[in-house]
């Protein structure tokens, strides 16, 4: 299961992926606001730790735009910050939970799995583009209604590449959707995985295609007509 920690303290954060990765879970450790919004928008991950005190500006904002795009990624805010009326509006503008600094691990574990057991709130089932159907909670793909077998890496490229359909996807934040960000890759693999998929897409036959920019990303559009 994989968690994303938002924290500009490079010491605690180490401490916080250590301890999560001892109880089982993935994490990608991020220490900006602006890295953690492109992440959320691109990846999807079971939950998020949130510092508020951020370099580049507010933890909330991150949060605030989570919500504002559907997503109901369960968020615990852990932040130094314990007046009252903080915790309030941080809880009112759509965090799941408030954890105050400094705090035990085992208890910020505790409140990982408490928000882990509750039911998934699925925003964002069905992604479409002309014939193509993909299905997020299930991870399955349909073209002109038939189901097509395609490897989870491939699905996670085209999920993120629906999720921006018509426009520019730049190829760092491609990467990021797909691979951890600690996570050792080779310099063509982002290549390898978008021409397998463009392939499989054109032998099904669907109405969509995915074009490089070179140097710049990729675009999933609509086929031109004929």
């Amino acid at each position: 299961m994989r968690l994303l920690v938002v924290e500009d303290n490079a010491l605690l954060s180490e401490l916080l992926a250590k301890g999560l990765h001892t109880a089982g879970y993935e994490t990608d450790l991020l220490a900006t606001a602006a890295e953690a919004r492109a992440a959320l928008m691109t990846t999807t991950y079971a939950a998020v730790i949130l510092d508020l005190g951020l370099p580049d500006g507010d933890g909330s904002e991150v949060l605030r735009a989570l919500r504002r795009a559907g997503k109901g990624t369960p968020v615990l805010v852990a932040t130094a910050r314990d007046d009252v009326t903080k915790r309030v509006c941080t809880l009112n503008e759509g965090a799941d939970d408030y954890l105050v600094k400094p705090f035990d691990l085992d208890e910020l574990l505790a409140r990982i799995r408490a928000l882990l057991r509750r039911p998934p709130q699925t925003v964002e089932e069905r992604l479409e583009a002309g014939n193509l159907v993909l299905d997020t909670a299930a991870m399955t793909l349909s073209i002109d209604g038939q189901q097509v077998d395609v490897p989870r890496r491939e699905l996670s490229v085209l999920a993120a590449l629906l999720r921006h359909q018509g426009r520019l996807l730049p190829r760092q934040r491609l990467e990021e959707a797909i691979y951890s960000f600690d996570q050792e890759v080779t310099p063509n693999a982002l290549e390898v995985a978008v021409s397998r998929l463009r392939r499989r897409l054109d032998s099904h036959g669907a109405s969509v295609t995915v074009t490089a920019m070179r140097g710049l990303g990729y675009i999933l559009a609509e086929r031109a007509s004929c």
